[in-house]
């Protein structure tokens, strides 16, 4: 402990003796200082012991000695020494009641006791107390460095847990709690998930004190640009100097734990990257053989194929393709904005699928590919869900966000796969390539290959492109019609939609089956196409479906 009031009163070198504020000698003392100035105020930096003769003072004036006893209480001196048998024979009365009315503990100093021993011994015990806050320190590292070793992350925090008389905390990336010491910290430190994501917000190292029941130090782990991980240390008090190198000791530990699990994860994803590839070449017993342990009965379970890209390369990629626009602007879309990714969408959604498959205890493979993330999950598991509820909440955010051109940094599309084996890897694969490119279409954040099969082909006509298409099939039609010469689109539908059979299509139209056969034989002329062919009566029926209102 660093020295106190009472500590130099005890010292039987110094001889003080205690002339008021008895009660309060447990103040600890930071440092010793000597000044004769009326007005040392402006020289004190707080919780010094002040030793004066009274040289400048009129230390018999009772209204002098309040207002010089009330500025040192207000500068923060934890003490006042006088030495007597200098200019006084005895410390006046009048600074005596001073110091009792403001609860200024007052130390008589004797004349044989130079003020220079009283310096030397708040030296020499606080020069001790770092020397032990020091040595319980390196004790106190030694020991965590060995729980760490042998127990892991959850040894470390029982022992800083110990050290600090309090408990701790371990996050991962995403916020959620991995571990607590004791156990029934687990409740407190969930209270404190809102905390840790504005923390991961800010660039490592990052710390922050939070206030309610106890205090709380969360400190960010890592030393990449975003935190990897977090730690919480609840205390019932400021931690002194020796729970502080306790602490930092933790840090140090758990970051260096951090860093070399980043390097096994690189290691992992390379070894992902080489079982996917064998995986989409039909090869799932040399998947599995390289595999081994690493991905427990991943391989052997149902799993889906999750396929995502940021928006921008997407956008890129439906251009390369020869989706973009045709005969007309591309419409500005709203953009979705993945939260609290510092510029990486395919890396926070990674975060998102890990610590979810990681809290369940699931296997989940993930693999970055240049622009692109491929994540191969258990059908029904916790990282599939936490992709999904990803996706909801990204959905929800459309209505807060401001509408900007698609392709912002921060924006992502996911394809989703049916439930797939081993051996239809690349028929998943296929699946999510074709959702993801539905919902880089449609403006979605995540489309499940599913709702492509259960649902109408009619709606995927409102592309662009197919709209384009139909305009320029349909356009000679249109242009024929507008000159009052004849309704030949309104006919042609009406006979694709009865099957070619011309009495009931005639019918429909209210005109002799006649007219409608002179009809179709101008359309046959005006497109140069033969409506005997099924492709191009189906192209032709798609295209009036493409360009019909809506009920149409």
């Amino acid at each position: 402990m660093p020295p106190t009031l009472a500590s130099l009163v005890h010292h039987s070198a110094l001889k003080l003796t205690v002339r008021a504020g008895e009660d309060r000698l447990d103040v600890p003392v930071r440092w010793a200082h000597v000044s004769e100035l009326a007005d040392p105020v402006p020289y004190m930096e707080g919780g010094e012991l002040l030793l004066i003769t009274a040289l400048k003072l009129d230390a018999e004036d009772p209204e002098a000695m309040r207002r010089y006893v009330k500025r040192l209480v207000g500068a923060g001196v934890v003490g006042l020494g006088f030495a007597v048998g200098v200019n006084y024979e005895e410390i006046p009365k009048a600074l005596v009641d001073a110091a009792e009315e403001e609860g200024l503990p007052l130390l008589e100093v004797p004349r044989r006791t130079p003020f220079l021993a009283i310096s030397k011994a708040v030296s020499a015990a606080i020069a001790a107390d770092q020397y032990r806050a020091v040595t319980a320190g390196f004790a106190a590292q030694r020991e965590l460095t060995k729980q760490a070793l042998n127990d892991g992350p959850e040894g470390l925090l029982a022992a800083l847990a110990g050290q600090v008389d309090g408990w701790a905390a371990l996050y991962d990336a995403s916020g959620a709690v991995v571990a607590t010491a004791p156990e029934w910290a687990g409740r407190r430190a969930a209270r404190l998930t809102p905390d840790v994501e504005r923390l991961r917000e800010r660039p490592a190292p990052a710390s922050s004190v939070v206030g309610g029941d106890d205090r709380v130090e969360l400190h960010s782990l890592g030393t990449g640009r975003r935190p990897r991980a977090a730690l919480a240390v609840g205390t019932a008090a400021a931690l002194g100097t020796a729970e502080r190198y306790a602490v930092h000791s933790a840090i140090a530990l758990l970051t260096l734990t951090t860093e070399r699990s980043r390097s096994l994860h690189a290691a992992e994803q390379r070894i992902g990257a080489a079982v996917l590839r064998m995986l989409l070449a039909g090869e799932p017993d040399h998947a599995r053989a390289v595999a081994g342990d690493l991905y427990g009965d991943l391989l052997d379970a149902p799993f889906r194929l999750i396929l995502a890209e940021s928006a921008s390369a997407s956008a890129a990629r439906a251009h390369a393709d020869g989706h973009a626009r045709v005969g007309a602007a591309a419409p500005a879309q709203t953009a979705v904005t993945v939260p609290d990714t510092h510029g990486d969408p395919l890396g926070g959604l990674a975060e998102v699928v890990e610590s979810a498959a990681a809290r369940s205890g699931e296997s989940v493979l993930v693999v970055p590919d240049g622009e692109r993330l491929v994540v191969l999950a258990v059908d029904g598991g916790a990282a599939v869900a936490a992709c999904g509820e990803y996706a909801a909440a990204l959905e929800a955010s459309r209505t807060t966000v401001r509408e900007q051109p698609a392709g912002g940094e921060d924006e992502l599309v996911v394809g989703l796969s049916a439930p797939a084996g081993p051996i239809a890897a690349a028929a998943a694969y296929k699946q999510a390539e074709q959702a993801l490119s539905v919902a880089r279409r449609r403006g979605r954040f995540l489309v499940e290959h599913e709702e492509l099969a259960a649902g109408s082909v009619l709606p995927l006509l409102a592309d662009d492109a197919v709209r384009a298409f139909a305009d320029g099939l349909l356009r000679a039609l249109h242009e024929h019609d507008a000159t009052g010469r004849g309704d030949l689109v309104a006919s042609l539908r009406a006979w694709l939609s009865r099957h070619g059979q011309w009495d009931a299509a005639a019918a429909d139209l209210g005109v002799h089956r006649h007219t409608l056969r002179y009809r179709m034989r101008r359309v046959e002329e005006i497109l140069g196409r033969s409506l005997d062919d099924p492709d191009v009566r189906m192209e032709l029926w798609l295209a009036l479906k493409a360009t019909s209102a809506p009920g149409e």
